[in-house]
């Protein structure tokens, strides 16, 4: 543990601001400081868990949202696109080949 000393990230201003939107530092935690009972590494943080993929969120319990969506993965739009390599790929849905099936 270290003594408290200004946040090197936000310079102390304990975040940054968005028009109404305040953002606070992610390094301090939004206190200014780092160091004491604020070290970052001593308070033993862990990384929120990550969220579901869109296909296994909970919406698609509701009947309504799911019929009305159609595919859970291109939500009706027949095709999914990613990033590969550094460029964005488009394929068809596999809904798709269901159709035709």
């Amino acid at each position: 543990m270290t003594d408290p000393i200004t946040c090197p990230e936000c310079e102390g201003s304990k975040g940054t601001r968005l028009g109404r939107l305040f953002l606070a530092c992610q390094f301090c935690g939004g206190t200014g400081q780092v160091g004491g009972d604020n070290e970052p590494a001593e308070r033993g943080d862990q990384p929120p868990p990550s969220p579901p993929p869109a296909w296994r969120h909970k919406v698609w319990t509701d009947p309504w949202i799911a019929s009305q969506l159609g595919c859970r993965y291109c939500l009706g739009s027949r095709q999914v696109a990613h990033v590969e390599n550094g460029h964005l790929v488009s394929v068809p849905c596999q809904c798709v080949s269901e159709e035709a099936g």
